[in-house]
């Protein structure tokens, strides 16, 4: 469900800033199935489980939106971008208030933290890995949307080699990032013990 928060966000700045592309998609809802992609969202996360690859990637469909539809094209590709990690952001900020209420106020379970926590952890792991800056991911938006026009061509070249930037992010360079998760983690629960 926060994948699927995620590209609703994504659908509802685009319409707010003049594009329907979404709505008249059907995208606009929480309605799972709707997002599903097969690859995606069943075939290789079922894979790395069922091969114990010790890690689990997967993805729903891009909500569509035209950029040329949008009212400020610059403004509004780059509110569309964020839009999904704040989105991420925001549910990890709620979870972890539900988890600094259950720890002050005496409701807290164990239960109740491993799946609130599980939550936080998960919606910061999404916000980071898309703010990346390269396609498809959201910070790739965001990055072309800043660069002067004369670097037009650079996504371009991205896009064409991004599965080998995509697994040497993976591979190579997002356990830096570790650290980063962790901190943000304790910011937003207080670093209960025994969550993370």
């Amino acid at each position: 469900m926060s994948v699927v928060i995620h590209e609703i966000s994504h659908g509802y700045v685009a319409e707010y800033f003049g594009d329907k592309t979404a709505r008249f998609a059907g995208r606009l809802t929480l309605n799972p199935v709707r997002h599903l992609d097969l690859f995606g969202s069943i075939i290789l996360p079922a894979l790395l489980i069922l091969t114990k690859a010790g890690f689990i990637i997967g993805w729903a469909k891009p909500v569509p939106y035209n950029p040329e539809n949008l009212s400020n094209r610059r403004v509004g590709t780059i509110a569309v971008a964020v839009a999904g990690i704040l989105a991420n952001l925001l549910i990890a900020a709620i979870f972890g208030l539900v988890i600094r209420a259950a720890g002050h106020f005496g409701f807290g379970t164990p239960e109740l933290y491993s799946i609130a926590g599980l939550i936080v952890f998960l919606n910061i792991l999404l916000a980071l890995f898309n703010l990346m800056p390269f396609p498809p991911l959201d910070g790739s938006k965001v990055l072309f949307a800043l660069l002067p026009q004369r670097y037009a061509h650079l996504e371009a070249v991205l896009e064409r080699y991004a599965i080998f930037i995509f697994l040497i992010f993976i591979f190579f360079i997002w356990s830096y990032m570790y650290p980063l998760v962790e901190w943000l983690f304790r910011l937003f629960t207080g670093g209960l013990p025994g969550i993370l």
